[in-house]
């Protein structure tokens, strides 16, 4: 079992997402059978432009700064638009981001009525080192996996409907090195391996050939849309970041988002639906 890879912290079990009671709520899936996927690895809300920035900005991993505040709005004008949003490298309240929860504070923003912070790495008031969850749509189930390997990467899987036509979504942070990379994406073969519609997302840290050809992932027919560079933003020269689906899941659109906010780009699509799914729809507001 793949379980077996796995620190006796890393226990998976349901949870729950946190509620921005300033939003309404919305269960099921969209009335008019699209979905918006945004992924994007916002570097705790350090803005790098430059090389030279990982070394002159460096303290601010450790440090407040008053631009993180500006960032994370310009960071939230992005996610207006989407119904669910991957977070990659999101402060969880630390003296870094001014005892921000980076998420929470996303949510407000961007009016998501549900959220989660995911804790990888738990430095205590220096960081709280996150992946986060922001959507418009109530999940069935959600749950909180880190990942086989050191710890510090991690999965959450939120499923929208029920049955055998409900939609698997799981959000990651991969590990760097090949080997660990290949344990943990096993580990996700195995959690979605009963799940018929299926969606990955999240900043991969390897490319897709790798994923869909050489990984655990290569028997499940798994599309690619985005294969354009994401990383480094300002001259993006390898793609490391992805949004994969299954088959029956039909590409509508998918864009490259060009903003140099990170030093990762986001990566954005927009999905119908198959038919069959309509059943588990809600009544959300066509668009």
């Amino acid at each position: 079992m793949l379980r077996r890879w796995m620190p006796e912290r890393a226990t998976a079990a349901p949870c729950s997402p946190s509620i921005n009671t300033s939003c309404e709520p919305f269960a099921g899936l969209p009335a008019d059978g699209r979905l918006r996927l945004l992924s994007f690895n916002i570097q705790v809300g350090i803005n790098t432009e430059r090389y030279r920035h990982y070394v002159t900005r460096s303290w601010q991993h450790l440090l407040p700064h008053a631009g993180r505040t500006l960032n994370l709005q310009r960071i939230a004008g992005l996610l207006a638009d989407f119904d669910l949003v991957a977070l990659q490298e999101v402060d969880g309240g630390s003296l870094r981001s001014g005892f921000v929860n980076q998420v929470e504070r996303l949510a407000q923003l961007g009016n998501f009525p549900f959220w989660y912070q995911q804790l990888n790495r738990n430095y205590g008031r220096f960081a709280q080192h996150s992946n986060g969850l922001l959507s418009r749509l109530q999940p069935s189930l959600l749950e909180d996996h880190p990942l086989p390997g050191p710890a510090g990467r991690g999965a959450i899987m939120l499923r929208l409907g029920e049955g055998e036509n409900a939609l698997a979504v799981v959000m990651m942070h991969l590990a760097l090195g090949g080997r660990t990379r290949s344990r943990q994406l096993s580990y996700i073969r195995e959690l979605i391996g009963s799940y018929r519609h299926i969606v990955l997302m999240g900043d991969m840290n390897t490319h897709v050939a790798d994923l869909l050809l050489y990984s655990p992932l290569r028997d499940l027919g798994l599309m690619a849309p985005q294969l354009e560079p994401t990383f480094p933003s300002w001259r993006p020269q390898r793609c490391l970041d992805h949004i994969l689906l299954s088959s029956e899941l039909t590409l509508e659109r998918v864009s490259l988002l060009s903003q140099s906010i990170s030093d990762h780009l986001p990566v954005a699509v927009e999905i119908r639906l198959p038919e069959a799914m309509s059943a588990s729809r809600a009544a959300l507001p066509v668009r």
